[in-house]
C-alpha cells in the first residue's frame, strides 16, 4: 500500500467512530461500561473480523456533516430524507418516487417481506442473508428456500423451477453473504428475464460496490427498463456507516409506494442522513476504503493459502474459507483475540472472515496457518 494512502486509512481510522478512540477519549465522553471497554466496537486488544464492518468509515466528510448537524438533532429530517433521496434517484436515472430509505436496508427488506408475504411465499437460497426473511416467518410469511449449488453458488435453474408455486417474491443477495460469491451478471438477467414477469425479483446489493464491476453487475438498469425488481443497498458497508443505519431501495413507484407503507421507521436518523448526503459521492473516500478491503481480502487469501486450506472466490468485504470445523477455529481464534465467524447452521466446514483494519488482518493470517496446524495437523 503506498504511504498516502496507509497515512489517509490510519486517519480515517482515528477518526471513524468512538470504538476507535482511545480509553482515556472513551472515558472522557462517557462512552465506556463498567469494566472500561468502549461502548461501541471492539474490545480492548480485539481484531473484529466477524461482522462485516469498515472501520475506516465513515468518511472525514460524513464526520464533518455530523459534527455540523448534531446540534440538530432535536429536529425530524424531512427535508434531509428528500435531498439524500434525490441524489440516490440522480445517479440511477429513475424518479425520486422511486427511491425508498430506510434505517438502513435492514427495515426496508422487513418491510419487503412483510408485504409480499401477505400475496405469497418467498422464494429463497438456503443460504443467504436471510435475517429479514426471518422476520417475515415470525409474522407467518411463508418461504420456500432452494439448496445451493454443488460449487455453493445460488442454484438459478433450481430456484426457476419453484416459481409459480404460489410465490410472491424471489430474494437474491448478490454478492451472496456469507459466501462472497458473485452470480454471474448475464447468469442473473436471464433469471431475472425468466421469473420477474410471474413475481417480483429483489435482489440484496449490499457488497456490490465491492465487486470487481459495480455497474456491470447491478440490476438497476434492469428497474429503469420498468422490470418488477427491487434493488436494495446500504451506507453500511463500502461507506463505514454499519451503526449510523441508512439504506435504500430502487423499484417501480408502485412497488416503492408498497415498501414505504410497511416501514416502522419516521424520517430516519439525523445523523446517519446527514453523514449519507455528505459522503454519497465522496469519490476519494470509497476509493480508499475499497482498496482497504480488496488489501485485507488479499491477506486473507494468502493465508489460508500458507494454511493448506481453500476459500470460496470472494467479491465481498470477507471470506468463506473451507475448514473442518468451523466452530472450532473461531474459539481458537478467539483465544487470540481474534473474531470471527463460527459456523452458519449446518454449514459447519466454512469459517466467514471479515475484512478489517488492516493491522487485525494481519494478526488473522499469522494465527491462521499456526492453529490449522495445531487444531487438524
Amino acid at each position: 500500500m503506498p504511504t498516502t494512502r496507509r497515512s489517509f486509512l490510519a486517519g480515517a481510522s482515528l477518526a471513524g467512530g468512538l470504538g476507535t478512540l482511545p480509553l482515556s477519549a472513551l472515558s472522557a465522553t462517557g462512552m465506556t461500561g463498567p469494566d472500561k471497554q468502549p461502548v461501541f466496537g471492539p474490545k480492548l486488544g480485539q481484531a473484529l473480523l466477524s461482522r462485516n464492518e469498515n472501520p475506516y468509515g465513515p468518511a472525514p466528510s460524513a464526520l464533518q456533516a455530523i459534527s455540523e448537524t448534531a446540534s440538530m438533532g432535536c429536529y425530524y429530517t424531512d427535508r434531509g430524507h428528500e435531498r439524500l433521496t434525490a441524489m440516490i434517484a440522480e445517479r440511477h436515472m429513475v424518479s425520486p418516487a422511486q427511491v425508498v430509505i430506510g434505517d438502513g436496508s435492514t427495515e426496508i427488506l422487513c418491510a419487503i417481506a412483510l408485504a409480499w408475504g401477505r400475496k405469497g411465499a418467498i422464494l429463497c437460497p438456503d443460504l443467504f442473508w436471510d435475517t429479514t426473511v426471518l422476520y417475515g416467518e415470525r409474522q407467518g410469511v411463508a418461504t420456500i428456500r432452494v439448496p445451493l449449488a454443488a460449487d455453493m453458488n445460488v442454484d438459478l435453474p433450481a430456484m426457476a423451477s419453484k416459481v409459480g408455486e404460489g410465490v410472491s417474491l424471489i430474494q437474491i443477495c448478490n454478492p451472496n453473504n456469507p459466501t462472497g460469491m458473485l452470480i454471474p451478471a448475464a447468469d442473473l438477467r436471464r433469471f431475472a428475464a425468466d421469473v420477474a414477469p410471474k413475481a417480483t425479483l429483489l435482489v440484496d446489493e449490499a457488497y456490490n460496490e465491492l465487486s470487481d464491476r459495480p455497474d456491470d453487475n447491478s440490476m438497476i438498469d434492469l428497474v429503469r427498463g420498468g422490470a418488477d425488481i427491487i434493488v436494495c443497498r446500504t451506507f453500511s458497508k463500502i461507506y463505514g456507516m454499519a451503526g449510523l443505519r441508512v439504506g435504500y431501495a430502487i423499484t417501480s413507484e408502485a412497488n416503492a409506494k408498497l415498501i414505504k407503507s410497511h416501514l416502522m421507521s419516521f424520517g430516519g436518523n439525523l445523523a446517519g442522513v446527514a453523514a449519507a448526503i455528505a459522503s454519497y459521492n465522496d469519490t476519494g473516500f470509497l476509493s480508499q476504503s475499497r482498496a482497504a478491503v480488496l488489501e485485507g481480502r488479499a491477506m486473507i487469501l494468502d493465508a489460508v493459502a500458507k494454511a493448506g486450506l481453500k476459500a470460496l472466490p470472494s467479491q465481498t468485504n470477507f471470506v468463506f474459507v473451507e475448514v473442518p470445523d468451523a466452530d472450532a477455529l473461531r474459539d481458537a481464534m478467539a483465544g487470540r483475540g481474534i473474531a470471527i465467524r463460527g459456523a452458519y447452521g449446518s454449514w459447519k466446514g466454512y469459517s466467514r472472515v471479515s475484512t478489517g483494519r488492516l493491522e487485525d488482518v494481519a494478526r488473522y493470517a499469522a494465527a491462521l496457518p499456526e492453529l490449522a496446524g495445531e487444531l487438524w495437523g
